[in-house]
């Protein structure tokens, strides 16, 4: 990839996301959460600081699953057959995803006390 042009760049990146989400469908699990965190907070339009918090969680949750996507499907070429060490490397890489989906929970159940307490 070096001394392409960074619309090229852009190019092989908007290729790799479109690649994720037809293959896997966690990834559009992922992105449908990211719609519904976006479309309550169009409709409570809470304060920037909220904005913020929702789009780094949700980012967050979406870079540890592309990641995750990446590994499985790197891992899958490599070694196709059952193996203990590329078990490992997937179940680390679904832990990622676990714990930044588990970030962006304690990140909503925060948003929805400051809601309930009168925002």
């Amino acid at each position: 990839m070096k001394g392409k042009s960074l619309a090229i760049r852009i190019g092989f990146a908007l290729h790799g996301l479109k690649l994720a989400v037809r293959r896997e469908r966690s990834v559009r699990t992922q992105l449908a959460g990211a719609v519904v965190v976006l479309a309550v907070l169009l409709a409570v339009r809470p304060p920037s600081a909220w904005w913020a918090a929702g789009a780094l969680a949700v980012g967050l949750v979406l870079v540890a699953e592309l990641l995750n996507t990446a590994l499985e499907i790197l891992s899958d070429r490599l070694h196709p057959e059952r193996h203990p060490e590329i078990r490992a490397v997937k179940d680390v890489a679904a832990a990622a995803v676990l714990v930044a989906s588990g970030i962006a929970l304690l990140v909503a159940a925060a948003f929805v006390v400051w809601l309930v307490a009168g925002g």
